[in-house]
């Protein structure tokens, strides 16, 4: 999801994740040989499994001030737009603000299984996740190894096409319309739309009606260039990349989610920090909360900040032409849309990707909550699938 990364630099407090094409390919074949709920399961992500590397630039902001129970947290990302709250909080020094001379130390990923991966080995303690990839975590560690504690974004998808080959949505038959990778979140959406719309698709293979094309999102702008895909399913900002070279938006998936929401990156947590440090997720719980004030009342400063951040960790800025319209497109938010992560598990489930998983427990929003009431808001409700 995010542009192509330079060589990393060395830091020893802050790391990036870097894809292996060898591994990715395994990791597919794998998937779809198996065909078990287990095996493609395991493929829900926002990319490809990948391998640690340095990364330069640290956070802004100092630890100043008195120290939290715990004397550094270790926080993941990715490098993406989808991603704006740490993007932003961690450029403005709003997360160091509330967590005092408890340092910020940070990891970014490109991928939803190796965060998954840090998370349950302890190398990070927090981290901002898409929906998938949380439900893979919490389902194979048997509800033990992590928490959703709160919402970050809704958004930021699109169905983007050739509109020489693909006019409208009636004409998706006998097209290739490429995802990031077989069972993450938007190939699920895809699998789902599509079949509501009466289209046969194998979801272990792809083929069918429409053709599914699991092309990694770094990838998917020259696949369409070169004419082999006709249209993706993607995230920001690579459809707005898309659309810069001539494609069209054919559907946002706003627009097939009742009251246009849906999650598409949350914060989780790993039980033991929660259990451990709660007064220092508590106070990240505040930056995050803080961050997403600030980004509705500085858009244009915040759209600044992620852009510098997303340069520091993958070495290019984005354009106005790709950053404006996927900037506009999501939405930042407190409320995890309990609701829509039960449906996304469902889409799931229909579409052969995986068994109906159990996820009671998966939430628990105390935290968020008690931070919201402190300014006077609304709690956000877990859909059932709380902490009891």
């Amino acid at each position: 999801m995010a542009p192509n990364p330079t060589p990393a630099r060395t830091d020893v407090s802050h790391r990036r994740i870097r894809p292996n094409a060898g591994r990715i390919r395994r990791t597919a074949a794998a998937a779809v040989a198996g065909l078990s709920a287990i095996a493609l399961l395991s493929a829900c992500s926002y990319g490809s499994k990948a391998d640690d590397k340095p990364s330069a630039a640290a956070p802004a902001g100092s630890a100043t001030g008195a120290k939290l129970s715990a004397d550094t947290v270790k926080i993941g990302y990715f490098a993406n737009l989808t991603h704006g709250t740490p993007l932003v909080g961690l450029q403005e020094g709003l997360f160091q603000k509330e967590l005092g001379a408890t340092q910020v130390k940070t990891q970014v990923f490109n991928a939803g299984p190796a965060e998954i991966e840090a998370l349950n080995a302890g190398s990070i303690d927090i981290g901002w996740i898409g929906p998938s990839p949380a439900i893979n975590g919490y389902t194979k560690s048997d509800g033990k190894s992590l928490k959703i504690i709160g919402g970050s974004a809704s958004g930021g998808v699109k169905l983007v096409v050739n509109p020489e080959k693909v006019p409208s949505l009636d004409d998706l038959k006998g097209k290739k319309i490429a995802t990031p990778q077989l069972g993450n979140t938007q190939d699920v959406a895809l699998l789902n739309y599509l079949a509501g719309k009466g289209f046969k698709v194998d979801a272990a293979s792809g083929a069918g009606d429409v053709s599914v094309v699991r092309t990694d999102n770094k990838v998917t702008p020259d696949a369409y260039k070169q004419g082999s895909i006709d249209g993706a399913w993607v995230p920001e900002p690579t459809a707005s990349k898309l659309v810069s070279l001539g494609a069209k938006v054919l559907l946002n998936e706003k627009d097939v989610w009742p009251d246009k929401k849906f999650v598409i990156t949350n914060i989780i947590v790993s039980q033991k920090f929660l259990k451990e440090h709660p007064d220092v997720v508590e106070a990240v719980l505040r930056g995050s909360v803080n961050t997403n004030a600030f980004i509705k009342a500085n858009p244009d400063k915040a759209k600044a900040d992620a852009n510098e951040a997303i340069k520091k960790e993958a070495g290019n800025a984005l354009e106005p032409a790709v950053l404006d319209p996927a900037w506009a497109d999501i939405d930042f938010l407190d409320d995890p849309l309990a609701s829509t992560l039960q449906s996304e598990a469902d889409h799931a489930v229909t579409a052969g990707l995986l068994k109906k998983p159990n996820l009671n427990g998966i939430y628990d929003l105390t935290a968020l909550n008690k931070v919201l009431g402190a300014q006077g808001r609304p709690a956000v409700a877990d859909a059932g699938l709380g902490t009891r």
